[in-house]
């Protein structure tokens, strides 16, 4: 666990269940260099973790969950440190979607340009009814640098992803849900404690069964569909070997709660 709150980025691991905090309120959760190298060397760690079941991504404070590349320092860089800054943030946004394990990004606030990249390098997105959406690039003269004109069409389907893309509008929650943005809308006051709920039912299923699902769900979606089945097939059979499911199916037999080792 690191808690130090002049970190520009928050662990609370617990029990399997690692969160993350963007903690940059006062500039809402902009992404320095500082802060997306942190990010980035972070969530390297915890891939290597045998016991993280799971990781919910949170911004501090109300206002945002991340607005993006911080552009005030942005405007004092060179233009090779503008790109070492890009480059930082990719890394930042590529670790996040190469962990092994769930992740869930809970949005109150603004969720801008890298802010909304870090957003869909996650596989599970819920929102405050306050959250606001968008890539916003084009407005300032470049585009989306993280993977967000690949990753966005893939969620929401190219004709919406292209209109937000070229034209840099913003999106509310509502808008967002009704286009597949995200999964779930709450109250602000209820986002935690709804991104806690469903990261603590992830982490009390199997863990080998997770992690070989995602896999599947990662790699099988860009495959042909006799290949993606063969595919998923090779992640299955494995598991019929494992310790937790045998747990699984005694604790079903037994009508109680599995206890799963990750065996």
């Amino acid at each position: 666990m690191r808690l130090d709150q002049s970190a520009p980025v928050l662990l609370d691991l617990r029990e399997g269940v690692a969160t993350l905090t963007l903690h940059r309120p006062a500039a809402l959760n902009a992404l320095s260099r500082a802060l997306a190298g942190e990010l980035a060397a972070t969530l390297r760690d915890l891939a290597a973790r045998d016991d993280l079941r799971v990781v919910v991504v949170r911004g501090a404070g109300e206002r945002a969950f991340c607005s993006g590349a911080d552009l005030k320092e942005r405007a004092t860089l060179t233009p090779e440190e503008k790109g070492r800054h890009t480059t930082l943030i990719g890394a930042a946004v590529e670790a996040l979607a190469a962990l092994p394990v769930p992740t869930i990004a809970a949005i109150r606030g603004y969720a801008l340009a890298g802010g909304l990249e870090l957003a869909l390098a996650c596989d599970i997105r819920l929102a405050a009814t306050d959250a606001i959406f968008g890539l916003t690039e084009v407005l300032i003269g470049i585009f989306p640098g993280a993977g967000g004109p690949v990753r966005l069409p893939r969620v929401i389907g190219p004709g919406k992803a292209r209109e937000l893309i070229f034209s840099g509008r913003r999106i509310d929650a509502a808008e967002a849900l009704a286009c597949g943005l995200v999964e779930r809308v709450v109250a602000p006051a209820a986002l935690d404690e709804t991104a806690d709920a469903l990261a603590a039912q992830i982490r009390d299923a199997a863990p080998l069964a997770v992690r070989a699902v995602k896999r599947v769900l990662d790699v099988a979606t860009d495959l042909p569909l006799a290949e993606a089945l063969a595919y998923a097939e090779t992640q299955r059979r494995p598991l019929d070997a494992t310790r937790d499911y045998t747990e699984g199916l005694n604790a079903f037999a037994e009508r109680r709660k599995p206890q799963f080792s990750g065996e």
